[in-house]
């Protein structure tokens, strides 16, 4: 049910930047966003991000959902998922639950794809001889 939702959410795109458009700063929006443009700095939302074919994204990025088929250099964070299509490129780190990668897509990033983040365990002291 969740898929259906994000897919219905998808069809209604409430921002958009146009392959002519450059912009530097904070985006944070609500509903769907899509970028065919250039864009430099934050991007913050609980919705779908779709970067377009056009689009060339430096940001660090915490989305509820990512569709790239452009171009990302940074950090991406995502609540429910990120789709990494064909033509997309990412280099950086990712952090999701779930990850899809299609052939063809360029991707040079760590990649941490549970919904915890995993601490390292802590380093236990170890006795030796009767010194406490």
């Amino acid at each position: 049910m969740k898929e259906k939702n994000l897919e219905m959410k998808e069809m209604k795109i409430t921002g958009f930047f146009n392959k002519d458009s450059e912009f530097k700063g904070d985006l944070f929006f609500k509903g769907s966003f899509r970028i065919d443009g250039k864009f430099k700095g934050t991007i913050n939302s609980d919705s779908i991000l779709v970067v377009g074919e056009t689009g060339k994204v430096e940001a660090d990025i915490k989305v509820g959902y990512l569709i790239n088929n452009g171009q990302i250099k940074g950090n991406i964070q995502a609540n429910e998922k990120v789709e990494i299509n064909a033509k997309g490129r990412v280099v950086g780190s990712i952090t999701a639950p779930k990850l899809v990668i299609e052939e063809g897509a360029y991707l040079e990033a760590n990649c941490q794809t549970s919904e915890k983040v995993i601490q390292p365990p802590l380093e236990k002291k170890i006795n030796l001889g009767n010194k406490p």
